[in-house]
């Protein structure tokens, strides 16, 4: 009895010590959490004054800039100049301000006060006219000045619509793929750089893009590989449904023209092409990395999925011409495959499409 007694009073001790162990843990690691807390506002005081002095150096260029291309005198652009490194100073000055307060509340608490540090870092979302104040919103640091001068501006390239193919005599009223089925999407990111300095009438559009190209096959046909021979052959049983479909990775390019307006503001220009006709002529090449017979039929009365992917000798490298006309925020696109659809067929199959772009700014 004597013996189990001491056992239970060492573990009441040792389970109270272990207690009293973790929570003088807690204490300390709260007061480890706020110590490294003020060590990281210290270093960010000295990235202020360096992002400041950042800041400054590309104003001051900027305003060399404006001088040299003769929009404003010498002793304008020095005045702008000391503007611009009292802005930054005063700049400085209140931020490390903020960042002192922090560190006393901080210092003088054990716990809490989370801080929210970020240093002028914002997220944000553009849309509409990218040079109206009011409908774009930039990405980055609310003290960083506008780039004088951006000739390269990006965005993500959506398009939908009809899906076809055109094949050697052979009519689109008579193809075997039906017209309202078939369709396409395309979704990838663009960049556009002006091409010339001084006029923004020419444009470089060119990015990245996934294709997924479907066809919808009539007349309960379906697509059957005889020793590399594609055809459309008539399925056993009543189909529900049959499509194809190939899955590309693409490069395009386009010069794309029109008209614009030029912006002047104080500190920087830009040109605007919204609601101003935007034609683009060019092309693309890439990769097929997909392809996909996708069959629905009912076999003793039970619903059948069938996907086959692969194998339809579907051509691995793919290029085209494509083009765009635009008047607004949408156009009017449609491209071509040069490639045939199918290697080494005795009858060529290639992948035309004509829908809606999204991407225009």
């Amino acid at each position: 009895m004597n013996t189990i007694t001491r056992l239970v009073v060492y573990a009441i001790v040792i389970m109270t010590f272990a207690t009293a162990q973790a929570q003088e843990t807690k204490v300390d690691s709260t007061k480890t959490a706020n110590h490294y807390k003020i060590e990281a506002l210290e270093d960010l005081k000295a990235k202020i004054e360096k992002e400041e002095r950042e800041f400054l150096k590309q104003e001051i260029e900027a305003i060399n800039q404006r001088l040299d291309a003769k929009q404003i005198t010498a002793a304008k652009a020095e005045e702008l100049k000391k503007e611009a490194a009292k802005k930054r100073a005063a700049n400085i000055e209140n931020r490390m301000a903020i960042i002192d307060n922090k560190i006393a509340l901080l210092a003088r608490n054990e716990s809490g006060y989370e801080t929210n540090d970020s240093s002028g870092g914002y997220f944000s979302i553009s849309f509409g006219n990218d040079d109206d104040e009011s409908k774009s919103i930039r990405v980055g640091k609310k003290n960083k000045p506008r780039k004088y001068d951006r000739r390269t501006t990006t965005d993500v390239v959506f398009a939908i619509g009809f899906n076809n193919t055109l094949i050697d005599g052979v009519s689109l009223d008579d193809s075997p793929y039906k017209l309202a089925g078939s369709g396409f999407i395309e979704l990838g990111y663009a960049w556009k750089t002006r091409v010339f300095d001084n006029t923004n009438f020419w444009r470089l559009k060119y990015g990245f893009s996934f294709q997924w190209n479907k066809l919808d096959i009539k007349d309960n046909n379906y697509l059957v590989n005889t020793d590399g021979d594609i055809s459309l052959q008539e399925f056993p049983s009543d189909l529900n449904k049959a499509k194809f479909r190939t899955t590309n990775l693409v490069f395009p390019v386009h010069i794309e023209f029109g008209p614009s307006k030029k912006i002047e503001k104080e500190n920087y220009f830009r040109y605007s092409t919204y609601k101003k006709l935007k034609i683009g002529l060019g092309g693309y090449a890439g990769f097929n990395i997909g392809s996909m017979q996708k069959l629905k039929y009912k076999e003793d009365g039970n619903r059948v999925k069938d996907k086959q992917r692969g194998g339809f000798e579907v051509n691995e490298f793919v290029y085209g011409v494509s083009g765009y006309v635009a008047l607004g925020g949408v156009a009017l696109y449609a491209k071509y495959d040069l490639n045939p659809l199918f290697k080494d067929q005795a009858v060529n199959q290639n992948n035309i499409s004509i829908g809606f772009r999204f991407d225009m700014d």
